[in-house]
């Protein structure tokens, strides 16, 4: 419930208090009227220094509609994706089980300072950036297998990172300058840069898709092989379902050890559409799964802000949709199905080959990642 507070500026005029000017006496003919007025002004001036701001800073809440998400809500309201862990804790006695809206459920929105920062957001503190340890990965190759392991921010969470296709299957073939690009190359070669980001935050991270002797790649072109497996160390078969199926049984057999910890898979694809259909990273979740949509939507969000601050007035058209995808169904960590973008475009295609982007769109989705555990843990 909004709380308003009614505030009258006081007026003291030859030592009695008026609230109303059309109360104060006629000052016509008063030979002490020049020591009225100051005292007026002095007053007025008062008010709107000291009171007038409390008005401006009144707490806004809103109704839950069917459909209304937190970061949506925060989006829509023109606050900072930031902003959930205050809006959480403001409302931690009215959100659901899963930190979710109650439709027609009221809610309080944080305060923003006048230089933008939310009210209550502790300043903080720059981090060490002095390792806790290094360790060694022989699956990111030899230039990038020794981790430096520099928080333990993700020290409760298991990632199941999946990419698409491999083994006989490339997926999806894009052209440029005569060459192949296969999805299921490029897919990898991300996923195990995000893999990294997320080992050097302390994560337990499991590829499941794996090829060992590729590692992290900085070339454009990355040359097609059919040596994938999956994990352990399983032959991946041609059959389509058979495949789905056995990345499935390797998660699920995981998810098991690790009972009572967060827990998610992370399914990375490149899409195939027409040469003319640019299209913006976007994100697909269970229908059944509301902390699906929650990481999903952590991640979109993480993009709008990456985009917004690295390519002013680009905007981003990325989405969430429920999908009824096997790996979304049967997995069961909570699972989010990510499509990086069109491989027949050829503005989409400098997202996959050029290894600063790959870089980039690896370190995004590990800050969203992050974002999601902080606020779903």
């Amino acid at each position: 419930m909004n709380r308003f507070f009614l505030i009258l500026p006081l007026f003291m005029v030859k030592n009695k208090v008026y609230t109303n000017m059309k109360e104060i006496p006629s000052m016509k003919n008063d030979k002490k009227s020049t020591n009225i007025i100051p005292e007026i002004i002095t007053a007025v001036v008062f008010f709107m220094i000291f009171i007038q701001p409390l008005h401006a800073q009144q707490e806004k809440t809103f109704v839950a509609k069917s459909g209304d998400g937190i970061y949506s809500i925060l989006r829509d309201n023109d606050l900072p994706a930031s902003a959930i862990n205050e809006f959480i804790e403001l409302n931690k006695e009215v959100l659901g089980g899963n930190k979710e809206l109650k439709i027609g459920v009221e809610y309080r929105l944080p305060l923003e300072r006048q230089d933008g920062t939310n009210s209550t957001k502790p300043e903080i503190p720059e981090e060490d950036s002095t390792p806790i340890a290094t360790k060694r990965f022989p699956i990111f190759g030899p230039q990038h297998e020794d981790v430096e392991i520099k928080s333990n921010e993700l020290g409760n969470a298991v990632y199941y990172l999946v990419s698409g296709h491999g083994g006989p299957d490339p997926g999806a073939v894009g052209k440029r300058k005569n060459k192949e690009l296969c999805e299921d190359e490029y897919a990898y070669d991300i996923t195990l840069r995000l893999a990294r980001e997320l080992l050097s935050m302390g994560a337990t991270v499991y590829m499941i898709t794996r090829d060992n002797n590729d590692g992290i790649r900085d070339g454009w072109y990355l040359p097609a092989d059919k040596d994938e497996t999956c994990y352990p160390n399983l032959r991946i078969p041609l059959n389509q379902n058979l495949r789905l199926r056995q990345r499935k049984d390797a998660v699920n057999k995981l998810y098991k050890q690790y009972k009572g910890r967060y827990q998610r898979t992370i399914i990375i694809h490149v899409d195939s559409r027409s040469r003319g259909e640019k299209i913006d990273v976007f994100f697909y979740h269970d229908k059944r799964s509301s902390s699906g949509r929650e990481t999903a939507l952590s991640l979109l969000n993480t993009f709008d802000s990456k985009y917004n601050e690295h390519q002013p007035g680009r905007g981003y058209h990325g989405s969430v949709t429920a999908r009824n995808l096997y790996m979304l169904k049967y997995t069961w960590p909570v699972a989010t199905y990510i499509e990086l973008g069109n491989i027949n475009h050829y503005r989409d295609l400098k997202r996959f080959i050029i290894e600063s982007n790959r870089q980039a769109l690896a370190k995004w989705l590990a800050e969203g990642l992050k974002n999601d555990y902080e606020n779903n843990r």
